[in-house]
């Protein structure tokens, strides 16, 4: 065997790992919710979530990203030495999993694009220098760690605020239910369709405005919201002959669906856009084998994002559980309303502050509209402990990854270069 084939089989082994702990800590954020409030047993989340993982992968993957992540380092920087840019490539991967497998050990749900642009930063300062990294950007990560909970916790809050006084709390939560259900699920129908132009299928470049996103979206919205309401009245069998069913049965079936519909859009998108944490590091190593010189931009095969995709929704699959149980009851209880909520309101922070360009992580948003929803509920009903926890992970992931990256790449700097 030689030593190309080697070092792609290393290559190809701590990308897959890296990929295997995305799916148990940052997959597991998406269907967390669902699982802990009884909408989805976890055999059946783990199967919807590789479905959409690959096909978001597949079809809204990163077919080109930069060589170095998240645009940290400038790639020209190592125009004259592919190698030192490969092994660092090497120790970023490593270093990201392992913090990422750790924090999954412990239950705690950390972002996963933060561990390896840490991991990046990290060799980046040990081999170009400090005025090598785009400082800003970790500026603005940094800032995410208030913008994305405290944005989420708002949306999730106010929605359940809403559907608590407005629905559950009236003396026939069942009619007015059936009165809001045009509203809630064409709400729901609204953001997913908007999502997927502006966010989860950019890369398939339907170049489509806001004012014509939303002649597509609203439409559909309306129809399907009436449709919806049609739905639930056969369910609460209003009409003539029909058997009439549990208002509290049909209520909490109803949000479970809508709760299900969010999460498929979640997992769809973390195909779409994380993946590419693994299989970008991993295809710019295979660039610099097959060229042996560093590309501005590197070309992601198809085949590379379907076997990352695959690979992700297996790592939530063996060691998702941990996360799941922290989001799905452990912060707080979670029902299929307040499970919808919080997808929901998930789902919209991520829309209204990609749109408005601010920094959001998909993990910290999901963590703080499940905050919002137990604060509405009252400051007894979270487990303050267990998000003091979360909170320092969420710190500690940058100096953690860069720690464990510049010790890696001096190590396999020793031995290789």
């Amino acid at each position: 065997m030689g030593a190309e084939t080697i070092v792609l089989v290393a290559a190809t082994c701590i990308g897959l790992y890296m990929a295997a702990n995305i799916g148990a800590n940052d997959l597991a954020n998406a269907m967390g919710t669902s699982v802990g409030s009884g909408a989805l047993t976890l055999r059946k989340a783990v199967l919807i979530s590789i479905v959409a993982n690959f096909l978001g992968a597949v079809l809204a993957g990163g077919h080109v990203t930069s060589t170095i992540s998240k645009g940290m380092i400038s790639p020209d920087l190592f125009v004259g030495s592919p190698a030192e840019l490969m092994l660092g490539m090497f120790a970023a991967l490593l270093a990201a999993g392992i913090w990422v497998h750790l924090a999954t050990i412990l239950g705690l749900p950390v972002s996963t694009t933060h561990s390896i642009v840490g991991a990046v930063v990290g060799f980046g300062l040990i081999s170009v220098g400090f005025w090598a990294i785009s400082w800003g950007k970790v500026i603005t990560i940094a800032a995410s760690w208030v913008v994305s909970p405290v944005a989420g916790a708002l949306i999730a809050g106010a929605v359940y605020y809403f559907i608590r006084n407005r629905i559950l709390r009236t003396a026939r939560p069942e009619v007015m239910a059936l009165r809001w259900s045009p509203l809630l699920v064409g709400a729901v129908v609204l953001v997913v369709i908007l999502s997927f132009i502006f966010k989860g299928l950019k890369n398939l470049h339907l170049d489509l405005g806001f004012g014509q996103a939303l002649v597509v979206a609203v439409p559909a919205a309306a129809i399907i919201g009436m449709a919806a309401k049609k739905w639930l009245r056969w369910l609460l069998g209003e009409r003539k002959g029909k058997k009439r069913r549990s208002g509290d049965v049909v209520l909490q079936r109803l949000f479970a669906y809508l709760q299900v519909l969010t999460a498929c859009y979640v997992a769809f998108a973390h195909g779409a856009n994380d993946v590419a944490n693994a299989i970008g590091p991993l295809a710019a190593i295979f660039s610099v084998i097959r060229t042996k010189s560093v590309a501005m931009h590197v070309e992601v095969p198809v085949w590379m994002l379907a076997v990352g995709g695959l690979t992700v929704g297996g790592g939530l699959f063996a060691f998702g559980s941990r996360v799941i149980e922290t989001i799905g009851g452990k912060i707080t209880e979670v029902t299929p309303v307040r499970g919808f909520c919080a997808e929901f309101g998930a789902a919209t922070t991520i829309l209204v502050c990609s749109r408005l360009g601010l920094p959001i992580s998909t993990t910290h948003v999901l963590v703080g509209a499940v905050v919002g929803v137990g604060f509405m509920r009252g400051m007894g009903f979270l487990d303050m402990r267990l998000l003091r926890n979360i909170a320092s992970s969420w710190v500690i992931t940058l100096p953690f990854t860069m720690v464990l990256a510049m010790v890696f790449f001096k190590i396999l700097a020793v031995m290789f270069l």
